[in-house]
Protein backbone atom coordinates (compact mmCIF):
# COMPACT_ATOMS: atom_id res chain seq x y z
CA UNK A 1 0.00 0.00 0.00
CA UNK A 2 1.28 3.46 -0.85
CA UNK A 3 2.25 5.02 2.49
CA UNK A 4 1.37 8.52 1.31
CA UNK A 5 -2.04 7.53 -0.11
CA UNK A 6 -2.91 5.47 2.96
CA UNK A 7 -1.82 8.27 5.32
CA UNK A 8 -3.93 10.83 3.45
CA UNK A 9 -6.96 8.55 3.20
CA UNK A 10 -6.73 7.46 6.81
CA UNK A 11 -6.29 11.02 8.05
CA UNK A 12 -9.34 12.24 6.11
CA UNK A 13 -11.59 9.38 7.13
CA UNK A 14 -10.64 8.88 10.77
CA UNK A 15 -12.45 12.03 11.89
CA UNK A 16 -15.76 10.91 10.32
CA UNK A 17 -15.71 7.12 10.63
CA UNK A 18 -14.62 4.31 12.92
CA UNK A 19 -12.08 2.61 10.69
CA UNK A 20 -11.09 -0.99 10.27
CA UNK A 21 -8.41 -2.31 7.97
CA UNK A 22 -8.78 -5.61 6.14
CA UNK A 23 -6.46 -7.52 3.84
CA UNK A 24 -6.61 -10.90 2.11
CA UNK A 25 -5.95 -13.46 4.82
CA UNK A 26 -5.46 -10.67 7.39
CA UNK A 27 -1.88 -10.22 6.23
CA UNK A 28 -0.01 -7.22 7.70
CA UNK A 29 -0.12 -4.04 5.64
CA UNK A 30 3.04 -3.63 3.58
CA UNK A 31 3.68 0.10 3.21
CA UNK A 32 5.72 1.17 0.18
CA UNK A 33 7.18 4.57 -0.61
CA UNK A 34 7.76 5.46 3.04
CA UNK A 35 9.66 8.74 3.12
CA UNK A 36 10.48 11.34 5.74
CA UNK A 37 6.97 12.83 5.54
CA UNK A 38 5.27 9.48 6.31
CA UNK A 39 7.85 7.46 8.27
CA UNK A 40 6.81 8.72 11.71
CA UNK A 41 3.11 8.26 10.96
CA UNK A 42 3.63 4.67 9.67
CA UNK A 43 5.67 3.86 12.77
CA UNK A 44 2.91 5.25 15.05
CA UNK A 45 0.17 3.54 13.03
CA UNK A 46 1.83 0.13 13.26
CA UNK A 47 1.57 0.04 17.08
CA UNK A 48 -2.17 0.88 17.14
CA UNK A 49 -4.75 -1.91 17.54
CA UNK A 50 -6.42 -1.05 14.22
CA UNK A 51 -3.12 -1.67 12.41
CA UNK A 52 -3.80 -5.41 12.63
CA UNK A 53 -6.04 -6.08 9.62
CA UNK A 54 -9.11 -8.24 9.72
CA UNK A 55 -9.36 -11.04 7.18
CA UNK A 56 -11.08 -9.71 4.07
CA UNK A 57 -12.78 -13.10 3.79
CA UNK A 58 -14.61 -12.54 7.10
CA UNK A 59 -15.87 -9.01 6.41
CA UNK A 60 -19.66 -8.55 6.42
CA UNK A 61 -20.48 -5.52 4.26
CA UNK A 62 -23.68 -4.93 6.25
CA UNK A 63 -21.58 -3.81 9.23
CA UNK A 64 -19.97 -0.93 7.31
CA UNK A 65 -21.14 2.40 5.93
CA UNK A 66 -18.37 3.09 3.39
CA UNK A 67 -15.52 1.29 1.65
CA UNK A 68 -12.15 2.82 0.80
CA UNK A 69 -9.52 0.99 -1.23
CA UNK A 70 -6.26 2.97 -1.07
CA UNK A 71 -3.59 3.17 -3.75
CA UNK A 72 -1.98 -0.25 -3.60
CA UNK A 73 0.08 -1.92 -6.30
CA UNK A 74 -0.89 -5.34 -4.97
CA UNK A 75 -4.56 -4.76 -5.82
CA UNK A 76 -3.98 -6.04 -9.35
CA UNK A 77 -2.83 -9.39 -7.98
CA UNK A 78 -4.55 -9.68 -4.59
CA UNK A 79 -7.92 -7.99 -5.11
CA UNK A 80 -8.81 -7.79 -8.82
CA UNK A 81 -10.04 -11.41 -8.74
CA UNK A 82 -11.09 -11.64 -5.08
CA UNK A 83 -14.37 -13.42 -4.43
CA UNK A 84 -14.52 -11.91 -0.94
CA UNK A 85 -14.18 -8.35 -2.23
CA UNK A 86 -16.72 -9.16 -4.95
CA UNK A 87 -19.24 -10.14 -2.25
CA UNK A 88 -18.55 -6.94 -0.28
CA UNK A 89 -18.78 -4.69 -3.36
CA UNK A 90 -22.04 -6.33 -4.45
CA UNK A 91 -23.52 -5.52 -1.03
CA UNK A 92 -22.30 -1.93 -1.17
CA UNK A 93 -23.69 -1.28 -4.65
CA UNK A 94 -27.04 -2.96 -3.95
CA UNK A 95 -27.43 -0.84 -0.79
CA UNK A 96 -26.11 2.33 -2.47
CA UNK A 97 -23.26 2.72 -0.01
CA UNK A 98 -20.23 4.80 -1.02
CA UNK A 99 -17.18 3.08 -2.49
CA UNK A 100 -13.93 4.96 -3.05
CA UNK A 101 -10.90 3.47 -4.79
CA UNK A 102 -7.71 5.50 -5.18
CA UNK A 103 -4.95 5.09 -7.80
CA UNK A 104 -4.00 1.43 -8.31
CA UNK A 105 -6.77 0.52 -5.86
CA UNK A 106 -9.22 1.04 -8.74
CA UNK A 107 -8.07 -2.31 -10.13
CA UNK A 108 -9.72 -4.04 -7.15
CA UNK A 109 -13.13 -3.08 -8.58
CA UNK A 110 -12.52 -5.43 -11.51
CA UNK A 111 -13.47 -8.40 -9.31
CA UNK A 112 -17.12 -7.36 -9.26
CA UNK A 113 -18.47 -9.32 -12.20
CA UNK A 114 -21.71 -11.29 -12.42
CA UNK A 115 -21.37 -13.64 -15.38
CA UNK A 116 -20.60 -11.37 -18.33
CA UNK A 117 -21.76 -8.23 -16.50
CA UNK A 118 -19.68 -5.88 -14.33
CA UNK A 119 -21.56 -4.19 -11.46
CA UNK A 120 -19.81 -0.88 -12.18
CA UNK A 121 -20.97 -0.79 -15.82
CA UNK A 122 -22.10 2.77 -16.54
CA UNK A 123 -19.85 4.23 -13.82
CA UNK A 124 -16.98 6.67 -14.46
CA UNK A 125 -13.65 5.79 -12.93
CA UNK A 126 -10.32 7.55 -12.76
CA UNK A 127 -7.07 5.69 -12.25
CA UNK A 128 -3.62 5.15 -13.69
CA UNK A 129 -3.55 5.54 -17.46
CA UNK A 130 -2.11 3.01 -19.89
CA UNK A 131 0.67 5.56 -20.48
CA UNK A 132 1.56 5.43 -16.77
CA UNK A 133 1.38 1.64 -16.67
CA UNK A 134 3.61 1.20 -19.75
CA UNK A 135 6.41 2.95 -17.86
CA UNK A 136 6.33 0.29 -15.14
CA UNK A 137 9.06 -2.34 -15.47
CA UNK A 138 6.51 -5.11 -14.87
CA UNK A 139 3.99 -3.88 -17.47
CA UNK A 140 4.35 -7.01 -19.64
CA UNK A 141 3.44 -9.18 -16.64
CA UNK A 142 0.38 -7.26 -15.42
CA UNK A 143 -2.61 -9.60 -15.05
CA UNK A 144 -4.88 -6.97 -16.61
CA UNK A 145 -4.90 -3.39 -17.83
CA UNK A 146 -7.58 -1.68 -15.76
CA UNK A 147 -8.39 1.01 -18.32
CA UNK A 148 -9.08 -1.63 -20.97
CA UNK A 149 -11.14 -3.76 -18.57
CA UNK A 150 -13.31 -0.81 -17.51
CA UNK A 151 -13.97 0.33 -21.09
CA UNK A 152 -14.62 -3.24 -22.29
CA UNK A 153 -17.04 -3.76 -19.39
CA UNK A 154 -19.22 -0.72 -20.04
CA UNK A 155 -17.63 1.88 -17.80
CA UNK A 156 -15.84 5.07 -18.69
CA UNK A 157 -12.26 5.67 -17.62
CA UNK A 158 -9.92 8.62 -17.43
CA UNK A 159 -6.28 8.39 -16.49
Amino acid sequence: VSAKSFYQSFSLCTSAFNLQTATPGGKPIDFVGVDESTARWVQDFNVKPYATPAKLESIDGARYQALLIPDCHGALNDLAHSGSLHRILTHFISHQKPVCAVGQGVSALCCATEGQSWIFSGYSLTGPSVFELVRRPDFANLPLVVEDFVKDSGGSYTG
